[in-house]
């Protein structure tokens, strides 16, 4: 899932096993790229990314997007889809302070 080897993601695809196959690239390497082509596919992928944050959330990493246009060849015509390149990155340690801060907003807001 290298921008050699993107994973493509369709309007049919379930965001969740992309999710899971883009969590496991992320534990394995720094980057992966998801392509999509259309509203349906460009949906499919960004929740992907979303639910595979979680994923690794346990695990001390954190993923960021960075969207990008991309001409995509489906059989013999060239179409405009979505580049998302998925980045790791360890999750940042609270402070004592804005753990505190944290938990006092958790309390007026629940």
């Amino acid at each position: 899932m290298t921008a050699e080897n993107p994973l493509k993601v369709s309007a049919k695809s379930n965001p969740n096993a992309v999710a899971g196959a883009l969590a496991a690239a992320l534990r394995e390497r720094d980057r992966a790229e998801l392509q999509a082509v259309g509203a349906g596919a460009i949906n499919q992928a960004i929740k992907a990314v979303a639910i595979a944050r979680n994923y690794l959330k346990s695990g001390g990493i954190d993923a960021i997007c960075l969207p990008s246009f991309v001409t995509v060849a489906i059989g013999e015509i060239e179409r405009t889809g979505m580049s998302l390149l998925v980045e790791r990155r360890a999750v940042p340690e609270l402070r004592s302070d804005e753990v505190l801060l944290a938990g006092a907003l958790g309390e007026t807001l629940g």
